[in-house]
């Protein structure tokens, strides 16, 4: 029989869809699943941008330019001049979500056998695309005690080889949550740029803050220009997960020209998908108002509810919509699992992602999970009583 390639031996899971099957076995069952798993807001995609999709008179659907039409690109830079981000619309790659962007950015900077050191936990799909690059990634571990704040610049200087080449942070943090300071943006700044490295920060979730507290992007860094790579997406901004539209956004000319090549190797991203984007940056601001004051309240419900269970310890986030709870058990892969299979509460049960698959270092938070909190507050409420009475049954 012929044989898998050893990279597609090596590719990970996904830790957030692994257990799809499970929950449609528990629906077969005639169970609600509350679904905690994934983050796939149900806040309504803004109407302008479906819109402009259903009222759209193309006659033939053309590819776009593989950068992306140029006048998306141009709103894009105009909505981030609107955020402190000085980009020219030739700055960017518009890219078939923000999954490619990483991608891209991953090939243009680094070879095979290359590092790249990642704050852990990261969002699970990093180990995917460092497999498929064939790089290899290098953890600095946060800590559920520090609200998985940024390690030392210590820690992630005595990691650096000559095989180094980037830094990649979540920010806000997907699954924790944290949403670095400035000064935590400018150690960063000043560490890649004394190694000459790069500095990749996914800021998918840039409107997600909360508690007053503002966001910090890489690109508003002076003097970080030649270093900086921002990876960016519709995705959750505008509740349009399946646009699959991201960017890939350098004033590093040489980055966005060889990016430029891997996005013609594909042809283009998406024309229908960017039609919605672009009419969605007409979004008003009451609309990301209201959506963080809903984001404000879940989150508090689920906190409140979370530490009233007896040995869990969470994280409190502070941006996106997603939180790490480390639960007294010593497996959350068989506890999930277990929840779909054989535990509900009145034919209803939950779905977590186990989170150790959100690290790269063997056998850490194999006793933590990710919850996203993108269902409305009695939902999560009913989620977490579940998710109590099935901790006080379960057994290793």
């Amino acid at each position: 029989m012929p044989r898998i390639s050893n990279k597609g031996l090596a590719m990970p899971e996904s830790p957030i869809r692994k257990l799809v099957p499970y929950s449609e076995q528990a629906y077969k069952a005639g169970k609600k699943v509350y679904h905690l798993n994934i983050g796939q807001p149900d806040i309504k995609t803004p109407e302008v941008a479906l819109e402009a999709v259903k009222n759209n008179t193309l006659e033939i659907l053309e590819y776009s330019r593989s950068e992306g039409s140029e006048a998306y690109r141009t709103k894009i830079a105009a909505y981030y001049a609107k955020n402190n981000i000085d980009v020219a619309a030739t700055d960017i790659i518009v890219t078939t979500g923000g999954s490619e962007a990483l991608l891209f950015a991953f090939g243009s900077i680094m070879d095979v056998d290359d590092e790249i050191i990642i704050p852990e936990p990261f969002y699970a799909n990093y180990n995917g695309f460092s497999t498929a690059s064939g790089v290899n990634v290098v953890p600095v571990i946060s800590k559920i005690e520090d609200n998985f704040a940024l390690p030392p610049i210590s820690e992630f200087e005595k990691l650096i080889t000559p095989k180094t080449k980037a830094i990649l942070i979540c920010n806000p943090g997907n699954p924790t949550g944290y949403l670095y300071s400035e000064a935590e943006i400018q150690q960063l700044a000043e560490l890649v740029k004394k190694h000459d490295l790069f500095l990749i920060a996914d800021e998918v979730y840039r409107e997600f803050t909360y508690d007053g507290v503002t966001h910090n992007s890489i690109m508003s860094v002076k003097g970080l220009e030649a270093h900086a790579i921002m990876i960016d997406s519709v995705s959750k901004r505008y509740s349009m997960c399946g646009a699959r539209i991201g960017c890939l956004v350098s004033k590093n000319k040489a980055v966005i020209s060889t990016a430029l090549k891997f996005a013609q190797a594909r042809l283009s991203p998406p024309t229908l998908a960017q039609i919605a984007s672009e009419a969605a940056l007409d979004t008003p601001q009451s609309y990301f108002d209201e959506v963080s004051t809903e984001y404000v309240d879940r989150r508090n419900t689920l906190i409140e509810e979370l530490h009233k269970i007896e040995g869990v310890k969470v994280g409190v986030p502070k941006g996106a919509f997603y939180c790490i709870a480390e639960l007294p058990i010593q497996n959350s892969d068989a506890f999930a699992q277990w929840l779909l299979e054989s535990f509900d509460v009145d034919g209803e049960t939950v779905m977590v992602a186990p989170a150790g698959g959100f690290y790269s270092t063997p056998g850490v938070g194999l006793n933590q999970i990710r919850i996203a909190y993108v269902l409305n507050k009695d939902s999560l409420i009913k989620a977490v009583h579940i998710l109590k009475e099935a901790l006080k049954v379960y057994k290793d």
